[in-house]
This record gives C-alpha cells, sequence and structure tokens, in this order.
C-alpha cells in the first residue's frame, strides 16, 4: 500500500503536475531527467506486484544493453530524508486542497485564475513553497494580510487563515439567500434535537448511546450554525 500510494499520489498526482510545464511548452533537460529516474525507481518498487507492466515500460524509459531486466535490478536503497520538508509540503497540499474544494463548491473552472490571501498564523504556511502553491491554484497574486478578508470563502491549514474572494464568481445576492435558507433549515433541526433533548422521558429512557447520538448532533448543528452566521455576515 505504501508503494501504491507513493506512485499514484505523491509521485502521479502531486509531483508530475508540479513539474508539468505549460500547455505546448517544453520541459527543462534537468527536471525531465530527474522525473525519469525517479520514474525507474517507482517501476523498481513496483515490480515485484505488477511484473509484467513494469517490465515492459523499464525496457522503454531509455536505452537498455542486452540482458538487462528490471527483474534483476537493484531495488532503490534507503537513504536519508528531510523530514521537515516532508512535514511543510504536506501543509502546502492541504492548502491547495483547500482551494480545489473552494472551485468545486462554487462551481468555478480550473482555468479560471484566483486571488489567494493569507492571514499567517504560527504553523500552517510554508514560504518557500509559494510557487508551489500559484502554480498548482492557479492564482493570479497571492497577498499576505493582517485581518480576516469579508465577503471571501476561507479554510485553515493548522493556524493559518486563507481566503479566496469570490465577488467575480458568485451573485452575493443569490448566496445569501441560499446561506440563509441553509441556516433556517438548521436551526430549525437544532431546535427538534433540543426538543428531544429536553425530554426527560426519552432521556432517562433511551439507551445511553442514542442520547450520545442526539448530543452530537447538537454539537454539529450549533457548529453549522455559528459558521453560516460568519458567511452571511462576511457577505453583508
Amino acid at each position: 500500500m505504501t508503494v501504491y500510494t507513493t506512485v499514484r499520489d505523491e509521485f502521479s498526482g502531486w509531483l508530475l503536475e508540479i513539474v508539468k510545464p505549460a500547455f505546448q511548452k517544453p520541459i527543462d533537460a534537468k527536471t525531465y531527467a530527474e522525473v525519469v529516474e525517479l520514474f525507474d525507481q517507482m517501476l523498481r518498487l513496483m515490480h515485484p506486484f505488477t511484473p509484467f507492466i513494469t517490465e515492459e515500460i523499464w525496457q522503454m524509459l531509455t536505452e537498455r544493453k542486452p540482458g538487462e531486466s528490471i527483474m534483476i535490478s537493484q531495488i532503490p536503497k534507503v537513504e536519508k530524508y528531510d523530514i521537515q520538508m516532508l512535514a511543510a509540503f504536506e501543509n502546502v497540499k492541504e492548502a491547495i486542497s483547500g482551494m480545489r474544494k473552494i472551485r468545486t463548491d462554487k462551481n468555478i473552472a480550473q482555468k479560471e485564475t484566483l486571488e489567494l490571501k493569507v492571514q499567517q498564523g504560527d504553523k500552517g504556511f510554508e514560504t518557500e513553497f509559494n510557487s508551489v502553491v500559484i502554480k498548482m491554484g492557479n492564482l493570479s497574486s497571492l497577498e499576505m494580510v493582517t485581518e480576516e478578508v469579508k465577503g471571501a470563502s476561507s479554510f485553515m491549514v493548522k493556524s493559518t487563515n486563507f481566503y479566496i474572494p469570490l465577488g467575480g464568481f458568485i451573485n452575493v445576492e443569490e448566496e445569501l439567500q441560499k446561506l440563509e435558507e441553509e441556516l433556517k433549515y438548521t436551526q430549525g433541526f437544532l431546535n427538534s434535537v433540543l426538543k428531544k433533548l429536553s425530554n426527560e422521558r426519552f432521556v432517562s429512557s433511551a439507551p445511553s448511546a442514542v442520547v450520545a447520538l442526539e448530543k452530537a448532533k447538537q454539537a454539529d448543528a450549533e457548529a453549522k450554525i455559528k459558521v453560516l452566521e460568519e458567511r452571511i455576515a462576511g457577505l453583508k
């Protein structure tokens, strides 16, 4: 599973997307050579699990000598790695995923550029990877701010707030109406839960797991109401 997720997620999903050049633009020779070498290593790791296809691709990857086979090639050796850099990049991945979720939720095409404003906390923002964030998020700008950005969609990574202004992408009146309807529904749901929990007969006779579930519903609804009220206030 480690090999599988490394190839599928880290190599294919992240590294290749980061180094991929712009449409109809060439990739530089150094990056290309390094990626090919990494791909070679990935194939060697995969070979015990998918022997035939990895052999075929490995033979095509570069010119091989007669008798050479991935089957008798050395597995990559364990080397030192920078655990702090890996941890930092996890924050970067989380930030990019946050931007992608906003695009999905607001139906904003990837080709549309976004502005990103960052209210930096003590954790969650890695300035050395800004170029990656700009490319992967298709950003027109990345700006540091010291206060909350009103009317923007937001998410958090650790203690850092990320804001994406959506003035050009959403109809504020329609968004307010949608949020207020959702708030009204959630408030009604919360009232029904509170009514059930205020019934002493229910609380005393229902299994503890059922009561705990209702209390969890109460906490979730209260948290959602708070978020909705903040979003509505920001749009107003």
